[in-house]
């Protein structure tokens, strides 16, 4: 019998696949608002190892603030050029001195910041199309006010809560599926693409509607005609990946904006959106689990930048989102899960407030039938939380 107070109920709402409309939502990794969680949560590790290397331990800190203000491209068929660059502002708070010895927060930072960039943007040149800054304020240096006593279960920094469902609908399947896969496998042998892929999904009934938006790069396309080819590999790709997840209808768009009458075309210079007037921040896209999902509960909060010890607007999102599907995984005869945990702050975050699972079963399956396994799942999740931060510093673990 757990202390934990973790509570199964059967969900009140129909199954999200016996809905008659399901939209789904995923900005990949060059969107605006994923450049800055991309940026913050490599820096976010970058401060962590460098806390964990110098001090054996984790200090405070939080980048969960960055912004993005977009640039101006003249993007031409053959190669364009920028006008004016990209501005990226990381902010937020890193400890900077402890037990008497400086730590170079910020040159930390924008190293990492940096390099991420580099290694993600092949199309964007680092330092001339994107300018990097940085403003952390002072963090807290004392690790026990912060994270409680070494070796011991963190206390929670806030009241607040986290989300997460499984398993993935088949709709959001083929939206997550899409961005990944043309990011990827598809941009390997297709460099035409840009990093800025949005994917939106519609199931009305058994119709499967995927729009998507891919920022071409114009240095690959020498004129309209290989344009219009670039959007039609794209559909017919795309059209055979959801295939792989559905046998329901799928109709792609690609690039529904384009007016090929008025040249008016998604072609950039740099493969994203941020170099035409498109801005981020933090948290505005993707939840933890990689998708915008209006059909299921979701939380507001940003995932990336934010420590990964006490922090519940990370831990708790990250942390339901794997309890969800371990308890699928470990036990039969879930249809569907969604689970809550709830905080309160200064409290241990292996005992949340509340852990609510909230239970669509099959056929012939009770609740009653398998409450004493979705609780033991999820105690033994709960009892080894302390493993999300580690997974979280070593990118095992995407939070967007």
């Amino acid at each position: 019998m757990t202390e934990r107070n973790i509570h199964v109920e059967p969900a009140a709402a129909r199954a999200v696949e016996d809905q008659h409309i399901e939209i789904v939502e995923r900005k990949g990794i060059g969107h605006p608002d994923s450049i800055c969680d991309g940026v913050a949560e490599e820096v976010a590790r970058a401060l962590a190892r460098t806390y964990l290397d110098r001090f054996g331990r984790l200090l405070h800190f939080n980048t969960d603030e960055t912004q993005l203000v977009a640039g101006t491209a003249a993007p031409a068929f053959g190669g364009g050029e920028m006008l004016e660059p990209i501005y990226l502002l990381i902010v937020g708070r890193a400890t900077k001195t402890y037990e008497g010895e400086k730590i170079p927060a910020e040159t930390i930072a924008l190293k990492a910041a940096r390099e991420y960039l580099d290694e993600t943007f092949p199309h964007l040149d680092v330092g001339t199309d994107i300018i990097v800054d940085i403003k952390l304020g002072e963090g807290s240096g004392d690790l026990q006010d912060v994270f409680g006593e070494e070796g011991a279960v963190p206390m929670a920094n806030d009241t607040s809560y986290g989300v997460g469902h499984a398993p993935l609908t088949e709709t959001e399947q083929i939206v997550y599926n899409t961005e990944r896969q043309l990011n990827t496998t598809y941009a390997e042998d297709n460099p035409e693409i840009g990093q800025d892929i949005k994917v939106m999904g519609k199931r009305e009934g058994d119709q499967i509607d995927v729009t998507v938006a891919v920022a071409m790069v114009d240095r690959y396309i020498a004129d309209m005609e290989e344009y219009k080819q670039a959007v039609r590999d794209v559909e017919a790709y795309v059209e055979d990946l959801a295939s792989e997840y559905t046998d329901r209808d799928v109709t792609v768009y690609v690039n529904t904006a384009d007016d090929y009458e008025e040249g008016s075309i998604y072609l950039t210079t740099t493969g994203t959106s941020a170099e035409q007037g498109d801005d981020g921040s933090v948290g505005r896209g993707n939840r933890a689990n990689g998708l915008i999902t209006p059909n299921r509960p979701m939380s507001m909060e940003a995932t990336s930048g934010k420590n990964p010890v006490n922090h519940i607007g990370k831990i708790y999102n990250l942390l339901s989102t794997e309890i969800a599907e371990s308890v699928v995984e470990d036990v039969d005869g879930i249809r569907q899960l969604q689970m809550r945990l709830l905080s309160q702050i200064g409290q241990p975050i292996d005992h949340p407030h509340v852990a609510d699972a909230q239970v669509l079963t099959e056929d012939g399956v009770e609740i009653e039938d398998i409450r004493e396994e979705i609780v033991d799942t999820v105690d033994d999740e709960l009892a080894n939380v302390t493993d999300i931060t580690e997974r979280v510093i070593e990118n095992e673990l995407s939070t967007f």
